[in-house]
């Protein structure tokens, strides 16, 4: 324990020096700012039409959410991209070597910096996360229903991408890494939108290739549920926006996704115990 908590601390600061994290910082306070003057403007133009309360509360859930789609994937490509080269780019070099040479065990040292890299990004996710609600509830007086449960499905989503980084440093180069976890994470959000075009047309076959590719990685899924939990039955019902999916994940693909994140960091460890330095 005391080992992976070194290597936690050690990896904590070496994501924090990364410019990445810097410019992931940067681009996510301009959209936060950028996000309140335009939410400014809309409150202000619905105000100037005497919009309906309902009317007004549907087009603030819509825009509130099209907030959290972008935060959403600014996580993505923090979680991967942070750790890409965390293992890669150690044995690459030699470090790697030079460190499991001392009285450190392999698992330590990559639990270490999953944990490190998994709570950067986590800590970034409900940074922006909150901004948005925050800057919502300020600007326009509206708060997102189902946050509670929406942002723990986005969470879910950030560790198995992270997970997945992590795990394919064990075995790939930095390059081949990172554009495995973008492509998988593509197959995932291609096969999400087929299954929810199959929904609206009523093709089996198209539901099941979505089904096929979220079982695959479920990254895309739990982002679909938590945008159903975080707007309102009827909005869910009228399909009012493209994030008011026709096919809701369910509870089981929510487990699914848990036990794929474990069996990614599982996999990550054996791997990495195992590869030649």
């Amino acid at each position: 324990m005391r080992d992976l908590i070194t290597v936690l601390h050690l990896t904590w600061f070496e994501a924090m020096r990364r410019r990445i994290l810097g410019a992931a910082l940067l681009c996510g306070g301009a959209f936060l700012v950028l996000f309140g003057i335009g939410i400014h403007f809309i409150v202000r133009e619905m105000h100037g039409d005497n919009a309906a309360l309902l009317e007004r509360r549907m087009v603030l859930n819509f825009i509130t959410l099209a907030g959290m789609y972008a935060v959403n994937f600014l996580t993505v490509m923090s979680a991967v991209l942070l750790p890409v080269d965390t293992l890669s780019g150690e044995i690459e070099s030699g470090v790697s070597q030079t460190l499991a040479s001392k009285p450190i065990r392999r698992s330590s040292i990559l639990l270490g910096k999953w944990l490190a890299y998994l709570t950067v990004v986590l800590g970034y996710l409900t940074l922006m996360g909150g901004g948005v609600a925050l800057v919502s509830r300020l600007v326009a007086g509206f708060s997102l229903p189902g946050l509670g449960v929406g942002l723990p499905l986005m969470i879910l989503e950030a560790t198995i991408l992270t997970s997945l980084s992590i795990a394919g440093g064990t075995r790939l180069s930095t390059v081949t890494n990172g554009v495995m976890a973008f492509g998988l994470y593509g197959l995932a959000f291609i096969g999400g939108w087929v299954e929810q075009v199959g929904a609206w047309s009523d093709n089996e076959a198209a539901r099941h290739v979505g089904v096929a590719a979220s079982l695959l990685i479920p990254s895309e899924s739990m982002w679909q549920l938590a945008a159903s939990q975080m707007q309102p039955a009827l909005m869910r019902e009228m399909h009012f926006s493209p994030f008011s999916p026709a096919s809701v994940p369910s509870p089981a693909m929510v487990a699914w996704a848990a036990g794929y994140a474990v069996v990614l960091v599982l996999v990550a460890v054996r791997s990495y115990e195992r590869r030649a330095l």
